[in-house]
């Protein structure tokens, strides 16, 4: 039987590239909106209430799918949310164990994982321009963050298993939807009930739930993490996922400690130094850079098509010359 799509969702039509870059935004917003949860309650308890919130606010979006459609995202949610709730205990546990900017540098990591893993899995090499953004996108992680000022503690190697985890997740994924009937608002609803239990039990059995904080900074922070941070930017991960490759992906959602940059120094008055925003202006650039799709039809990627062909063709006009030089012809 035929799956149809439901019919389109109400949130704005924007191409993959510009909503990656927006998640990657908002995410790199949220390492001292994280920070701020921890001071009140545990990691598992944080997830649990981020995610099961999240399914709160989608189930009315849920029920009305149909019964099919409904176990086709299942299908997808099941997997995909192992892979999260591992992603966000080992995130989470890290941010709350090491500086902000060794998180944004080791998570950035998964830029150099993803490639090997997408070809190893798909039996796929990324474009050597992928390549190449990657190291300029790490390159200038490290300048931004400065991680080489201090050494590696137990948060820094919860992030390196992190970012290990994202590039293995960006393939699954990518694997679970492409071709698939999947609507994305609904697998963030299923994601959302399947992590957001699973932290819940981890808590549970890790020495009862307490008491849920009464300050209002906790909540202002959850409600954040919930409509921002999770609602939006998985639905948009999810809906880019599904057209990009992960690299791509893994590569425009690097941009992420860029912005987490200008969120301290825009909101929180935090400086930031000359080697910061050029690391950071490196960071955008690769982002910018493999969001152009060289060859498609595309305004912009016909464009760089154009002008790598006519720089090829220069290139043999200047060796036919050469040639011609050296054997005496006019």
């Amino acid at each position: 039987m035929k799956i149809r799509p439901p019919h389109p969702s109400t949130l704005p039509a924007l191409p993959p590239a510009a909503l990656l870059l927006l998640t990657a935004a908002i995410w790199g917003s949220s390492y001292s909106v994280v920070k701020t949860a921890l001071a009140w309650y545990p990691v598992a308890g944080v997830i649990a209430i981020r995610f099961l919130l999240t399914a709160l606010v989608l189930a009315p979006y849920w029920l009305r799918l149909p019964a099919a459609q409904q176990r086709q995202t299942l299908a997808v949610g099941a997997p995909t949310s192992l892979g999260l709730l591992a992603i966000f205990f080992a995130e989470t546990a890290g941010v709350a164990h090491t500086s902000a900017g060794n998180a944004a540098f080791l998570i950035s990591l998964c830029l150099l994982l993803t490639p090997p893993v997408e070809w190893a899995w798909f039996g796929r090499r990324p474009a050597a321009r992928l390549w190449l953004a990657a190291g300029i996108s790490l390159l200038g992680t490290w300048l931004l963050t400065d991680v080489a000022a201090g050494g590696l503690n137990g948060g820094d190697a919860l992030m390196l298993l992190a970012a290990l985890l994202r590039a293995f997740q960006g393939c699954l994924t990518t694997r679970l939807l492409r071709g698939k009937a999947v609507d994305h608002l609904g697998l963030t609803a299923a994601q959302g009930v399947m992590v957001g239990g699973g932290a819940l039990a981890v808590l549970a059995f890790a020495g009862g739930v307490p008491a849920l904080p009464t300050e209002g900074t906790f909540w202002v922070a959850l409600v954040y993490l919930t409509l921002a941070c999770t609602l939006f930017a998985f639905w948009a991960m999810n809906r880019a996922l599904a057209q990009s490759s992960p690299t791509q992906v893994a590569l425009l959602l690097g941009s992420e400690p860029l912005w987490g940059a200008l969120f301290a120094v825009l909101w929180l008055g935090e400086p930031l130094g000359p080697s910061g925003w050029l690391g950071g202006v490196m960071i955008a650039g690769a982002a910018l850079w493999v969001s152009v799709p060289v060859g498609s039809g595309g305004p912009g990627g016909a464009s760089l098509a154009r002008a790598t062909a006519g720089l090829r063709r220069w290139a043999g006009v200047c060796r036919l010359s050469w040639r011609r030089r050296g054997r005496g012809e006019v």
